[in-house]
């Protein structure tokens, strides 16, 4: 059984978020969380509020033990870009790409034996 949560269009650059993600993979619930409290990076809060949604989702939604949790599948795909443009010299301007995120965190009951 699994239990997942998604947050989409994050405005947080995906490579950005990749490297909290990265952290918390494969690591049970307890740990994933002080991690994320523990880590200065702006997407740490983020990813920390998908990551207790997804325990939520578990407990109420599949009725599955919190302390059996482990974070099985947490990945970040790109959303739509917001596109800007900043002026520059000479009458002329450049793009500026501001980057979002849908990130997914997927958990399922650990293993006994």
């Amino acid at each position: 059984m699994q239990a997942k949560a998604v947050a989409n269009t994050v405005r947080i650059a995906p490579r950005k978020v990749r490297l909290v993600i990265d952290l918390i993979r494969g690591k049970q619930i307890g740990e994933a969380v002080a991690i994320l409290r523990h880590t200065p990076k702006a997407a740490s809060p983020v990813v920390e509020k998908v990551l207790k949604s997804a325990v939520a989702n578990a407990e109420h939604n599949y009725e599955m033990d919190i302390n059996n949790l482990v974070v099985s599948q947490a990945y970040v795909n790109e959303g739509p870009t917001l596109k800007r443009f900043r002026p520059r010299a000479m009458g002329r301007a450049s793009a500026i790409n501001k980057r979002t995120s849908h990130i997914t965190i997927v958990l399922s009951e650990k293993k006994e034996g």
